[in-house]
């Protein structure tokens, strides 16, 4: 390990914070032994001031129906080989029934961007009656891209506590490479303020390792991510999808190099912002078996257990190789628990885990 590593992991250990440089330094990254001592150290940090304690939220993909035509994704509008669906509201409360009886604290909906009355009405349906059948004792985070403020009201009315709102990218050219004209940063942003003034405990993210994307900009895009003070953080790997303007790109990715960036920004997400949450995303896992205890062994505590029907899981594939897709509820329960108790940790049954760095903001009553 170089002396610059070790000074870097030490300062952190001595509550300094990192700076650029450091963190463009530890993104940088290649030898085994300077892996080990970044992961040991942020997953140190994790435990001070998390716990080693993994908080399910019982992932159900509700719909993959969207407006957005992102160059990257399998459910853009533009993919005519994509079925589309959405979820009855009675299908989304029989899923969260099976989460509330499984002891699981919280749910994400998470579905493709639409914005119009009919969406946010349906989206305000089965918010109610999800929480009547499970006497609202769920904390659920949506995922359901950009909204007016009026409709981010109306679902937090409802009983929604959190939302996920991935910028992508901190860098705007960057954005604008990878997304359609009419896709633009600013209003995105713009959201992630509006969820802070309507209460919810805010998380936003970014793709890691986009072609033409450097460890400066990553290193910006943590920054970023800081300076907004979010409540969690949702990132992963870029990884290509046949059917996209991007597939071009499977024939050069390299799985390894994606996992080990993915996890290397986990790390360096948790030294920059010790108290936030911080997922161990499924991209993870479509990239190596054992890519999400990976990722809560390098300072995630968030897992998202897919609870969606197995029959509408191959239709809502962001990118290729999606695990788990034949795999029902109970057999990933099992699964990750015999995961995680091998890396000797636990499961926060029943809590919903917030953030304590929301916990740390919310006015005391």
């Amino acid at each position: 390990m170089t002396q610059q590593v070790k000074d870097i992991l030490g300062h952190v250990a001595q509550g300094q914070t990192l700076e650029r440089d450091d963190l463009i330094r530890l993104l940088d990254i290649s030898e085994e032994n300077e892996y080990e001592a970044l992961f040991h150290a942020a997953y140190e940090v994790k435990k001070k001031n998390v716990g080693p304690v993994v908080y399910f939220r019982g992932l159900i993909e509700i719909s993959n129906i969207c407006q957005k035509d992102c160059l990257y994704c399998g459910i853009r509008k533009s993919n005519p080989k994509v079925p589309r669906f959405r979820l009855s509201i009675e299908e989304i409360v029989q899923a969260a029934r099976w989460a509330h009886d499984n002891h699981y604290g919280s749910l994400v909906l998470q579905g493709g961007e639409i914005q119009n009355d009919n969406h946010s009405q349906y989206i305000t349906d089965a918010l109610n009656q999800l929480h009547e059948a499970t006497n609202g004792e769920l904390g659920v985070t949506l995922s359901l891209g950009e909204q007016s403020p009026q409709v981010l009201r109306q679902w937090r009315q409802a009983g929604a506590h959190r939302y996920l709102l991935r910028l992508e990218t901190s860098r705007q050219d960057l954005y604008r490479q990878y997304h359609p004209e009419d896709h633009l940063w600013a209003p995105r942003l713009q959201c992630l303020d509006d969820l802070r003034n309507e209460g919810y405990q805010v998380g936003t993210g970014v793709m890691i390792g986009l072609p033409d994307q450097t460890n400066a900009d990553l290193a910006d895009d943590l920054l970023y991510i800081k300076e907004l003070d979010v409540d969690m953080i949702g990132m992963g790997p870029f990884i290509p999808h046949g059917d996209t303007p991007l597939a071009h790109h499977l024939d050069t990715f390299n799985k390894d190099a994606q996992l080990q960036l993915g996890l290397k920004m986990l790390a360096c997400a948790r030294l920059l912002l010790p108290d936030a949450n911080m997922a161990a995303t499924t991209a993870l896992q479509a990239l190596s078996d054992t890519g999400r205890e990976l990722g809560l062994q390098a300072g995630a505590n968030i897992i998202m257990p897919n609870v969606t029907d197995p029959k509408h899981r191959r239709a809502y594939q962001l990118y290729d190789g999606k695990p788990s897709l034949d795999e029902n509820s109970e057999q990933s329960r099992m699964g990750l628990e015999k995961r995680i108790a091998g890396i000797g940790e636990k499961i926060g049954y029943g809590l919903w885990g917030n953030s304590p760095r929301f916990k740390k903001r919310a006015p005391k009553a």
